[in-house]
């Protein structure tokens, strides 16, 4: 019984480690998307960035704004801004 306990929490803690290893990973990726040179990857990463919010990403997203040349990408990094920094207060 002792046994299975313990292989137990060694497999739920080795979940939780791989887990946080592949968001950092995933997280890192779309960071480098967001400035690639294919739109398509970059809506991608704006995308996966709306669910990051903190003053981190908002910090990102700025330094995003001012490298980004498509309008239509601008206007969905300029709402994802203005809805963060609303969120943050």
């Amino acid at each position: 019984m002792r046994s299975r306990a313990a292989v137990f929490a060694g497999g739920t803690l080795a979940g939780l480690v791989a887990g946080w290893l592949l968001a950092q990973y995933r997280f890192t990726r779309h960071r480098q998307d967001l400035f690639s040179d294919q739109p398509l990857r970059r809506l991608g990463a704006l995308g996966f960035l709306a669910g990051q919010q903190g003053v981190e990403t908002v910090r990102l997203l700025r330094d995003y704004l001012a490298w980004e040349t498509q309008p239509r990408l601008r206007r969905r990094a300029q709402t994802l801004v203005r809805r963060m920094e609303t969120a943050l207060g």
